[in-house]
C-alpha cells in the first residue's frame, strides 16, 4: 500500500500552504481542475478506520478517476494510505460493514460490487449480474445487499430484459406522458428500482429479487437521489426508501413518500407518510433499530420548503416533529452509534454547520462554526466530517463535542503549496422590506489600489452564496484573476429562516433586484479597493435570469454581463422546462395559461428594447432544466439590437459545466470577456 503523504511531508506541506510574498502566486482554474476530491466518509463500527473514495483528474481523458483510501484514526500521526487503487479501474462508493469495505468497481468493463478487508487484503468480486446499476447498500447484518438499478417497470429481478425490435422500427422517441426528459436525459422507459441479493461466503451471485411491487416511480429519485434515500432496518429484514409515484402528472408533484418493504419481497411496500402530500425523504434508521428519522416539507409543489426532522417509533408507529420550532432546514441525517444523538447539517447565515439534535427533546446544539460541512460519518467519539470553505477544498476533520474541529487530512497540500489565497470579508446592509441582507467580498491576495468588480449572483433561486468551495463558480479563481468578487444573499436565499426564503415567490425581479442594487452600492462604499466603475455582473440559472433582468431593468450599471443558462422568456420556459412544479410554484401555483400575468410581470423578454450592456451567453445542449433555446434567444436579441455579444454552447454539458477541459475553456471565455470590458475599459 502506498502512502499519500508521510507525517513529515504533511507538516512541510502545511507550512508551504502559507507562501512568502516572494514566491506566492494566484489560484487559477488549471489548479482547481487538478485538485484531488474526497468522497463521503465511512467509518468502521469500532471507530478505528476512516475510508473514502478519492478522485484524481485525468485531464487527457477529460474525466475523474477514483481510488479507495483509508486512515487509522487511532494511530497518532497516521497518514492516509491507498486501500484499493488499480490503474484504469474506478473504485468508488465505499461502505464499511463489520470488518469489510464494500465498494463499486468497473474492473473488466462491467460495474460490480466488490469487497476488501478494511485492514487490507485481496479484493474479491461479489456480484455477477449484468446490465449496470446505480448504487448499493449492505445491510447492517452483512447478509443482504440492496441494489438500485434502471430496469423496465416492475422487473422481477436485475436480469435485463432483451428487447426485440421490429425490422422496420425507427429511431423516434414516442411518449404518452411526462417526464419525456429530465435534467440531461430523455426518458427511456425504465425506472430506478430496488432489488435485494443475499450475501454469503460465495458473495452475492444471481439477479436478486425486486421489492417495489407495483410502484410506478424511481428509487432513488431522479436526477440527484442516492443512498441517502434508502435505509436498512437494524436487523436487515426491512428496507425503507423514498419514492414519488409518477402517474401522469409527476412533473407537477413534489410528493415523495417514505415506504417500507420486507427485504425478501414477500409483500408489497407500505406508504408510511401518505397523509403528507409534500416531500418526505432521507429515511434513516437508528442503529438500535427503534427509530426511523426523515425530513418532511409541509407545502405540496414547493421544492425549497423547510425540511423538518421527523421521528417515528418503529414499534408503535408514533410520529413526532423534532425540529418544528427551529427555523432552519435540515439537509442531512446521521445517527450516532449509540442512537442518542442525530447529527444534521443545516444552513445558517452563509455557513453550513454540523448540529446535534437530541432525539428525545428535539434540542439543537451547534457543533461547528465557519465552513461548509459537506458529508458526515458518526463515530463512537463523535463524528468525522468533510469540511470546506471559500478558500479551501474539502478535507476530513474530527468533531468531538463543541471543541474546535481537528484536521485529519490535507489531501491537496502539495497542489496548493505556493498559492496565496484571497481574503474573505462578510458584510451586511439594509435591503428590501427593510430586512438585513448579508454578502461577502473576496479580495485578491496582494492587491494594491483599486481592482475591478465581479458581481456574482447565485442560482436556485433558493440557494446561497455561502462559505463553500466550488469546482464550477469559484470566487477564489476570480480573485486570482485580479477581480474583487462581491456576492449578496438576496431575498429568496437560504439559511436565514423560511420567511426570507419564501419572499422571492412571485417576486423574481422585485425584492431581489432591490437587494442586489443596494448590496453593490454598500460593498463599493465600504470597501474602497473595489472599483465600482469597472464592474461586470455574472450568474447562472436564476443568476442567469437576473443577468437578463439586469439588461432590461438596470441597463446602465455594468461594463459587461456573463449570462449562463438563464431564463430569457418566462412564457417559453413554462412549457419547455421539465420539473414543472418549480416554475408553477414560483409564479403563484398556477401554470402559464392559468395566470399569464404572473409570468409576464417579471419576464426579461418584455424589456429587450432597453438591452445595451455587452453580454457573454453560455449554455449546454444537454440542459433540459433551462433549455439551450433560452440562451439562443437571448443571443439573438443581443445581436438584433447590435449589442456586443458572444455565444458559447457546450454540446456535452447539462445545466452545469462538469468536464475538466470544458471548465478550463469556460473560465478562459468568462475571464477573457470580463477583461475585455473592465481592464481595457473601452468607452461605452
Amino acid at each position: 500500500m502506498k502512502m499519500l503523504l508521510s507525517a513529515s511531508l504533511l507538516a512541510l506541506a502545511s507550512a508551504v500552504l502559507a507562501p512568502s510574498p516572494a514566491d506566492a502566486r494566484q489560484l487559477t482554474i488549471d489548479d482547481v481542475t487538478m485538485l484531488r476530491r474526497i468522497g463521503a466518509p465511512t467509518v468502521s463500527q469500532d471507530g478505528r478506520w476512516l475510508v473514502w473514495a478519492q478522485r484524481e483528474t485525468d485531464i487527457a481523458a477529460d474525466r475523474g478517476r477514483y481510488d479507495l483510501w483509508r486512515l487509522d484514526l487511532r494511530r497518532k500521526g497516521a497518514a492516509p494510505e491507498k486501500l484499493v487503487g488499480e490503474p484504469d479501474v474506478d473504485e468508488n462508493s465505499p461502505q464499511v460493514v463489520g470488518d469489510t469495505v464494500y465498494y463499486t468497481a468497473n474492473k473488466g468493463g462491467e460495474d460490480a460490487i466488490w469487497a476488501v478487508p478494511v485492514a487490507g487484503g485481496t479484493p474479491r468480486k461479489l456480484t455477477d449480474f449484468r446490465g449496470g446499476f446505480g448504487g448499493f447498500k449492505v445491510a447492517p447484518t452483512g447478509d443482504r445487499i440492496a441494489v438500485w438499478a434502471d430496469r423496465k417497470p416492475n422487473a422481477p429481478s436485475l436480469e435485463p430484459a432483451v428487447e426485440k425490435k421490429a425490422a422496420d422500427a425507427g429511431a423516434a422517441r414516442v411518449y404518452d406522458k411526462m417526464f419525456v426528459r429530465h435534467w440531461d436525459s430523455w426518458a427511456d422507459g425504465t425506472h430506478s428500482q430496488l432489488f435485494v441479493l443475499p450475501l454469503g461466503p460465495d458473495g452475492a451471485p444471481g439477479n436478486g429479487v425486486a421489492v417495489e411491487h407495483g410502484l410506478d416511480g424511481d428509487t432513488p429519485s431522479r436526477p440527484f437521489g442516492g443512498g441517502e434515500e434508502v435505509s436498512w432496518s437494524a436487523d436487515g429484514r426491512t428496507l425503507y426508501f423514498a419514492l414519488r409515484v409518477a402517474g401522469t402528472t409527476e412533473p407537477l408533484s413534489t410528493n415523495l413518500d417514505i415506504w417500507s418493504v420486507p427485504a425478501d419481497g414477500s409483500s408489497a411496500p407500505v406508504n408510511l407518510t401518505e397523509a403528507n402530500k409534500a416531500t418526505d425523504t432521507l429515511p434513516t434508521v437508528s442503529p438500535d433499530g427503534k427509530s426511523l428519522a426523515w425530513v418532511a416539507m409541509r407545502r405540496p409543489g414547493y421544492e425549497a420548503d423547510r425540511q423538518v426532522l421527523m421521528l417515528r417509533d418503529v414499534a408503535s408507529g408514533q410520529v413526532r416533529a423534532l425540529t418544528e420550532g427551529w427555523d432552519r432546514s435540515v439537509g442531512s441525517i446521521t445517527w450516532s452509534p449509540d442512537s442518542k444523538r442525530i447529527y444534521v447539517t443545516a444552513q445558517d447565515t452563509q455557513e453550513m454547520p454540523l448540529w446535534a439534535v437530541d432525539p428525545t427533546s428535539g434540542k439543537v446544539e451547534r457543533l461547528t462554526q465557519q465552513g461548509h460541512v459537506s458529508a458526515v460519518a458518526a463515530t463512537p467519539a463523535g463524528a468525522v466530517v468533510a469540511l470546506n470553505s471559500l478558500t479551501a477544498p474539502d478535507d476530513f476533520y474530527a468533531i468531538a463535542g463543541r471543541g474546535k474541529p481537528r484536521r485529519l487530512t490535507s489531501v491537496n497540500a502539495d497542489r496548493l503549496a505556493g498559492i496565496d489565497m484571497p481574503t474573505v470579508t462578510r458584510f451586511s446592509f439594509t435591503g428590501a422590506n427593510a430586512d438585513t441582507v448579508w454578502g461577502y467580498v473576496v479580495k485578491p491576495a496582494g492587491a494594491t489600489g483599486k481592482v475591478p468588480v465581479a458581481y456574482m449572483v447565485h442560482g436556485g433561486p433558493q440557494g446561497s452564496s455561502d462559505n463553500s468551495w466550488s469546482y464550477r463558480w469559484n470566487p477564489a479563481v476570480f480573485a486570482g484573476a485580479g477581480y474583487g468578487l462581491v456576492a449578496v444573499d438576496f431575498h429568496g436565499s437560504t439559511g436565514y429562516g423560511q420567511a426570507f426564503t419564501d419572499a422571492i415567490r412571485n417576486n423574481w425581479g422585485g425584492w431581489p433586484l432591490e437587494d442586489l442594487q443596494n448590496g453593490l452600492a454598500a460593498a463599493t462604499a465600504k470597501f474602497g479597493w473595489l472599483d465600482g466603475d469597472k464592474a461586470c455582473a455574472l450568474g447562472a440559472s436564476y443568476g442567469g435570469y437576473m443577468m437578463n433582468w439586469f439588461e432590461g431593468r438596470w441597463p446602465d450599471r455594468f461594463k459587461c454581463i456573463v449570462q449562463h443558462d438563464g431564463v430569457f422568456d418566462a412564457r417559453a420556459m413554462a412549457y419547455e422546462t421539465e420539473e414543472l412544479w418549480f416554475d408553477t410554484w414560483e409564479h403563484g401555483g398556477k401554470t402559464y395559461f392559468q395566470d399569464p400575468a404572473a409570468y409576464e410581470k417579471w419576464n426579461p423578454v418584455n424589456y429587450v428594447t432597453a438591452w445595451k450592456t455587452p453580454m457573454l451567453v453560455i449554455t449546454g445542449e444537454k440542459d433540459f432544466r433551462i433549455p439551450y433555446t433560452q440562451g439562443l434567444a437571448a443571443f439573438t436579441a443581443l445581436q438584433l439590437r447590435d449589442v456586443p455579444s458572444r455565444l458559447v454552447v457546450n454540446p456535452n454539458e447539462n445545466h452545469w459545466v462538469l468536464k475538466p477541459r470544458n471548465s478550463r475553456q469556460w473560465y478562459r471565455e468568462v475571464l477573457g470577456w470580463m477583461d475585455r470590458w473592465t481592464k481595457d475599459a473601452p468607452a461605452r
